[in-house]
C-alpha cells in the first residue's frame, strides 16, 4: 500500500496505461482461442458426409515446424552478430 501511497501522478497513469494495454492483449487472447476453437471444430463435405477439416492435430498444428523455425532463427548469422553487438553494447 506504501508503493500507491508514494507514486506520482505520471506513474500511476503510466500505470493505469499497461494495465489497460495488457487487459487489451488478455481480450485478444480470448477472442483467438474462440477462433482456433471455430477452426478446429470445422468441417467439409466430402461426397455426402460431413468430415473434419483438420483430422489431426499435426494438420492444425505443427509443433516440429513451430520449432524448427525458431531455432533457424537463432542460427541465422545475421541474428547472431546483431545479438552479440547488441551484448558488447549493453555490457
Amino acid at each position: 500500500m506504501r508503493e500507491v501511497e508514494e507514486m506520482t501522478l505520471r506513474e500511476y497513469l503510466l500505470r493505469m496505461h499497461a494495465y489497460r494495454l495488457k487487459r487489451i492483449d488478455e481480450n485478444r487472447n480470448i477472442h483467438l482461442q474462440a477462433w482456433l476453437n471455430f477452426l478446429a471444430t470445422s468441417t467439409k463435405e466430402k461426397g455426402s458426409k460431413q468430415v473434419p477439416v483438420y483430422p489431426k492435430f499435426e494438420d492444425f498444428f505443427d509443433y516440429e515446424k513451430e520449432l524448427k523455425e525458431v531455432e533457424g532463427v537463432k542460427k541465422n548469422p545475421r541474428n547472431l552478430r546483431l545479438a552479440n553487438l547488441a551484448a558488447s553494447v549493453n555490457g
